[in-house]
């Protein structure tokens, strides 16, 4: 397998190139702010862009799709989870040669939040972070959020956590260090005291010297 992980500028975004060694077929994700960038590192690589995926629609994620539109009139791109483009539904997968795409729905962050399973790789979004999980706005989406973070903490702990943002210590993590260090993940058991840790969230960094 081909991945790259790639800094795409804004705030402190993460972009996704994964592609099948054997074909050269690849997929984009979150291709922003910088689709240039992340371009650049597809060809590189010499893969051919057969999928662009946007974890979520918040435009530093999404802003750079268009962008993908026209790379190749005779090769077109399919967009996943992009607004217009296609619906995902939870568990369905996708194949690039010889590798499988499975999507995971993961709402809270966002209504329309996904996770992506590769092999041994697990592509949070802003749903998770190293240490730190997606923002929320009110109860409902916390809950959301919660049944999201529970669901793919079910994961083997040996599944590696590639972000949306660089927001923790480095760059990437397992669900195992997740279970064990996230103060979030520590909290699955009890939502209001998941709930309350959000809504403190502020106090508790500056308690616990977290950038």
């Amino acid at each position: 397998m081909i991945f790259k992980q790639i800094e795409s500028g804004g705030d402190r975004n993460y972009a996704y190139l994964f592609a099948c060694e054997k074909t050269k077929e690849g997929a984009l994700v979150d291709p922003s702010p910088d689709p240039f960038k992340v371009l650049k590192a597809a060809k590189k690589e010499g893969v051919e862009i057969k999928y662009v995926i946007n974890t979520h629609s918040h435009f530093d994620h999404s802003g750079g799709n268009n962008h993908f539109r026209d790379i190749d009139g005779n090769k077109p791109v399919t967009f996943i989870n992009c607004g217009a483009g296609t619906e995902i539904s939870d568990g369905e997968v996708i194949k690039l040669g010889e590798l499988k795409l499975e999507f995971i729905n993961t709402p809270g962050h966002t209504p329309d939040s996904i996770c992506i399973k590769v092999q041994d790789k697990l592509i949070t979004g802003d749903t998770l972070f190293v240490g730190k999980i997606g923002g929320t706005y009110g109860e409902k989406d916390a809950r959301a959020e919660f049944k999201s973070l529970k669901k793919i903490m079910t994961l083997p702990h040996d599944t590696e956590v590639w972000p949306g943002h660089d927001y923790g210590v480095k760059p990437y993590s397992t669900i195992g260090y997740e279970l064990k260090s996230n103060p979030f993940i520590k909290r699955l058991n009890n939502f209001s005291e998941f709930l309350r840790l959000k809504q403190n969230w502020i106090a508790y960094k500056k308690e616990h010297g977290i950038k």
